[in-house]
């Protein structure tokens, strides 16, 4: 894998970490998007980059019961299935999911 796809699939992972999260902090919908999409956004940033400190200090706010290790697991679930679900071009070719997801955090 290329470091793109790296990227692209990390970006996937904290996608669907968000939308795990969100249902645990209660949130749905919209608000479960956003906070979805804020994990995703932040993969680039260097400065948000620690999805695991942010989950672990937001359950901690919220009373959400879930160990280190229960979210680890998990993170690693989610690698294990954005990686799946990546195509296998070898070329370093975005995938639409990859390109609308770009496209979305530029906009912001």
């Amino acid at each position: 894998m290329t470091n793109l796809d790296d990227l692209k699939t990390i970006i996937r992972r904290n996608k669907f970490l968000g939308m795990w999260a969100a249902e645990k902090l209660g949130l749905r919908g919209r608000d479960a998007e956003a906070y979805s999409d804020a994990l995703a956004v932040g993969t680039v940033d260097p400065e948000r980059s620690d999805v695991f400190s942010k989950i672990r200090k937001d359950f901690d706010a919220a009373g959400v019961l879930q160990s280190d290790e229960q979210i680890l697991h998990v993170m690693n679930e989610f690698i294990l299935q954005a990686r799946q679900q990546m195509p296998a071009t070898g070329g370093g070719s975005p995938d639409g999911a990859a390109v609308m997801l770009a496209r979305n955090l530029t906009k912001r």
